[in-house]
């Protein structure tokens, strides 16, 4: 099995971590796991078979370079010698643990798919709209779910035009949330409280996304439920997360770990219903499999608001998506198990799928 981690993306560190806790939590029995970091350049390389594999500033001496062929007949990755001939390396499943830009929006995913090989997570549209909130928040609310007041521009309308979006802004209630379209783990991400400060936001979240999205503050409880499965998917119990900052950032989330994480959050039976029966929906609505963790806000008047969802959560030992399936009874090597069996369910599936005209 394929553990692929790092990625071109500004969430690199974060996955890092995520794919340490993975590799650490699986069981040496069932599975030959093999680590493949892609760097922040994009280059994939077969890393050793030990925890040092994940570590920041490890080095890239004595490791293969591979590629990933998208020729099924090819049997997925390929090891390139020294004298640049190519051997092939097959393997049963990947496990991506990639997030933000090129690797959980979908096109890591597309590849996966052009070469025919299993792998753990949703496939390239769930990826590629859970990616993008904008998309995101639409399919949510064809499906009847509450979203927060938000609107949305291009780095480019920014340029030409300010006024109009400013304009836009002042029918917005502050604060406001200001953050890249698609990119995760609150990186880019600004509270903007008031006018003056709305540019330096901007200026923060462009770099990351050519799409800048501006959602209202909701006043509520920030809860989270985790996800798994694939046509019958199940929710975990709810988590309520109680941060120390002026929101849950990046820092707060990774370095200093102090906020407050209320496992399980104490709800009545009735929202707790709702809550999961908001994140099943969630996830039907963008067509999800495998795993995801759905991030919502329950209001004071008990209406729940789906503000996101993560089709590839953190896994890091501080990570919600694990620690709500362990307080809802699956312990974290289990949950490994749970998913790599819903990669190979959903590959069997997807091979009954026919690609030929002549087959009606």
């Amino acid at each position: 099995m394929a553990l692929v981690y790092g990625g071109r993306s500004a969430e690199h560190d974060v996955s890092l971590r995520s794919a340490a806790s993975i590799f650490e939590a699986m069981d040496r029995n069932k599975y030959r796991v093999i680590p493949i970091l892609i760097t922040r350049e994009g280059g994939w390389y077969e890393r050793p078979g030990d925890i040092s594999s994940f570590a920041p500033q490890a080095g890239l001496c004595g490791t293969g370079r591979l590629l990933l062929s998208a020729d099924p007949a090819d049997g997925g990755f390929l090891r390139v010698g020294a004298d640049g001939r190519l051997e092939p390396m097959q393997v049963d499943v990947v496990f991506p643990v990639l997030h933000g830009s090129y690797g959980e929006d979908g096109t890591v995913q597309g590849l996966l798919e052009m070469a025919n090989i299993p792998y753990v997570g949703c496939g390239v549209l769930a990826s590629a709209v859970g990616m993008d909130k904008i998309l995101m928040k639409g399919a949510f609310r064809d499906n009847g779910l509450h979203v927060g007041p938000f609107f949305w521009f291009t780095r480019s309308q920014w340029r030409l035009q300010n006024t109009a979006i400013l304009e836009r802004l002042g029918q917005s209630c502050f604060p406001v949330f200001v953050k890249p379209a698609n990119l995760g783990s609150s990186v880019g991400i600004s509270r903007v409280s008031e006018l003056r400060n709305f540019q330096a936001a901007v200026d923060r979240a462009a770099p990351y996304d050519r799409k800048i999205l501006v959602e209202d503050g909701i006043v509520g409880r920030e809860l989270e439920v985790s996800v798994l499965g694939n046509d019958e998917p199940k929710a975990s119990v709810a988590g309520e997360v109680v941060s120390h900052s002026e929101f849950y950032d990046y820092e707060e989330k990774y370095h200093r770990d102090t906020a407050k994480l209320i496992i399980p959050a104490q709800l009545s039976a009735r929202i707790l219903e709702k809550a999961q029966a908001a994140a099943v929906t969630a996830f039907r609505a963008v067509d999800g499999a495998g795993l995801a963790r759905v991030d919502m806000f329950l209001t004071p008047d008990g209406c729940i608001i789906v503000n996101e969802i993560n089709t590839l959560p953190g896994f890091t030992s501080v990570s919600m998506y694990p620690k709500l399936w362990e307080a809802t009874g699956l312990n974290y090597p289990s949950l490994i198990d749970n998913l790599i069996d819903l990669a190979v369910e959903r590959y069997r599936d997807k091979q009954q799928t026919s690609t030929h005209r002549d087959r009606q």
